[in-house]
C-alpha cells in the first residue's frame, strides 16, 4: 500500500465527555434541545437520561473534548521513533489552545506537506475537533480548515478508510484491526465506554491520557503495517512530558 512516508504523519486521538454528569444537571432548554436531537436514536424502553449517559459525550453539540493525543515520526540512526505528547485538561479551551499551538510549530517545523492519521478521523476526530474550536470561538488552523479543498486532496488517513478498500457498509474498530493484523490490543485497561465514568466518577485524568496514547500508539503501527514497515518496539516510543 502506498502511503507517505512515516515522517509526513502526525498521528492524532481525542477523548471526549458529556458536558455535564448527567442529564438532570442540563439546563431546562438544552434538555429539550436533546430530545429533539436525538429521541429517534432511542432504543425502546430508553429514556432522554439513559441515552445521554451513553451517547452524549460523541455529539459535539452535547460534549467537550478532554484529552488529545498525538504522535510524530523521526529517524533516530537508523531506526523509527514515535514522540507523543498528550493535551489534558479540564478546561477545554485551555486544551484547544495548547494543542493549536503545539500542533502549528510542529508543522511549521516538519516543512513538509503533512498528513493527519487515526482510526475514524475523518468521521470523528477532526469534525468534532472543528466543531468544538468554534463553540469556543477559535478559528480553525489553516492545516485542519478542509471546507475549500477537493475530498481526494484532504491529507488525513483514516485505518479505518484505508481496511475498508472501498467497502462503504464495513465497519471495523481499532482493537478489532490491531487483533488481525497481530499489534497488541490498545484496549488492555479501559475501552471507549468507560472514558466517561473514570472522568466523572473516579477524576482519574491521567488513566485516560495513557488509554488516548495507546490509541495513537496502535494506530502507528498500523500505518507501519499498511506500508509493509517493521512494527515499533517499547523503547522506541517516547512520552515527552505535558
Amino acid at each position: 500500500m502506498q502511503l507517505p512516508h512515516p515522517e509526513q504523519v502526525i498521528l492524532l486521538d481525542i477523548e471526549t465527555v458529556s458536558q455535564q454528569p448527567d442529564y438532570h444537571q442540563l439546563p431546562a432548554d438544552w434538555q429539550l434541545m436533546w430530545e429533539e436531537k436525538t429521541r429517534w436514536q432511542w432504543p425502546e424502553g430508553a429514556t432522554a437520561a439513559d441515552f445521554y449517559a451513553e451517547r452524549a459525550a460523541i455529539l459535539a453539540e452535547f460534549g467537550k473534548i478532554i484529552c488529545i493525543s498525538v504522535g510524530y515520526f523521526r529517524t533516530e540512526g537508523t531506526a523509527l521513533q514515535l514522540r507523543l505528547k498528550s493535551f489534558a485538561a479540564a478546561s477545554e479551551p485551555e486544551l484547544l489552545k495548547a494543542f493549536v499551538q503545539v500542533m502549528g510549530q510542529l508543522i511549521q517545523f516538519k516543512k513538509t506537506r503533512m498528513w493527519l492519521a487515526g482510526h475514524n478521523i475523518r468521521e470523528f476526530d477532526v469534525p468534532y475537533l472543528c466543531r468544538r474550536l468554534l463553540v469556543n470561538g477559535m478559528a480553525l488552523p489553516a492545516w485542519l480548515d478542509f471546507q475549500s479543498v477537493k475530498p481526494w486532496e484532504v491529507p488525513l488517513l483514516d485505518t479505518m478508510q484505508l481496511w475498508k478498500f472501498g467497502d462503504y457498509k464495513h465497519y471495523t474498530s481499532l482493537n478489532l484491526l490491531a487483533a488481525c493484523l497481530g499489534i497488541p490490543s490498545p484496549k488492555d485497561d479501559m475501552h471507549g465506554g468507560m472514558v466517561g465514568e473514570v472522568y466523572w466518577k473516579d477524576q482519574n485524568l491521567a488513566r485516560i491520557v495513557e488509554y488516548c496514547q495507546k490509541d495513537v500508539v496502535t494506530v502507528g503501527q498500523l500505518l507501519l503495517r499498511f506500508s509493509n514497515m517493521p512494527l515499533l518496539q517499547p523503547d522506541q516510543v517516547v512520552v515527552l512530558p505535558a
